[in-house]
């Protein structure tokens, strides 16, 4: 699947990016994104500090990345089928607001929907549920902190697939 950008204004417009299945190849580049990620600075910044995507991962469920033209990683999405889970979306620093978060999930939906799924829960990174809600997502209830791992209570969503 490729489409063309052309939203945000950062001189992104009119680029094309490509949405493609990972590979056990990708799992360190996926791995770097999330450490990476602005978006678990301070507070949440345990939460991704160790956390690592395996090439097992990559395999086991439905990751697909977004590329540019040049091959550089814009973002990622992770789909598991059983139960139905939007499990991992990142989208680059560099990339935020260029309409990649909303282009996977458009995609994840796609696959979703190929998969004859009704609907695909999200538990949400708190900071990250005014854009599930934006591209279509409904509120459900709030996931209980889980100390160690998780210090915080997290939003849970579910993007009806039909």
């Amino acid at each position: 699947m490729t489409s063309r950008i052309t939203g945000g204004g950062r001189g992104a417009r009119g680029t094309a990016v490509r949405v493609a299945r990972a590979t056990a190849r990708d799992a360190k580049r996926l791995t770097r994104l999330i450490r990476a990620s602005k978006a678990y600075d301070g507070r949440y910044a345990p939460m991704v500090a160790g956390y690592r995507v395996g090439p097992d991962y990559i395999e086991t469920h439905r990751v697909f990345l977004a590329v540019d033209a040049d091959d550089r990683l814009l973002g990622f999405y992770a789909l598991v089928l059983d139960p139905p889970e939007l499990d991992l979306m990142f989208v680059a620093d560099a990339a935020q607001g260029l309409g990649i978060g909303r282009l996977l999930v458009e995609h994840m939906l796609d696959e979703a929907r190929g998969a004859g799924l009704a609907d695909v829960r999200v538990v949400s990174h708190p900071p990250a549920e005014g854009f599930y809600r934006s591209v279509g997502a409904r509120w459900v209830g709030t996931r209980a902190a889980n100390p160690p791992a998780v210090m915080w209570d997290r939003p849970e969503l579910v993007f009806p697939v039909a």
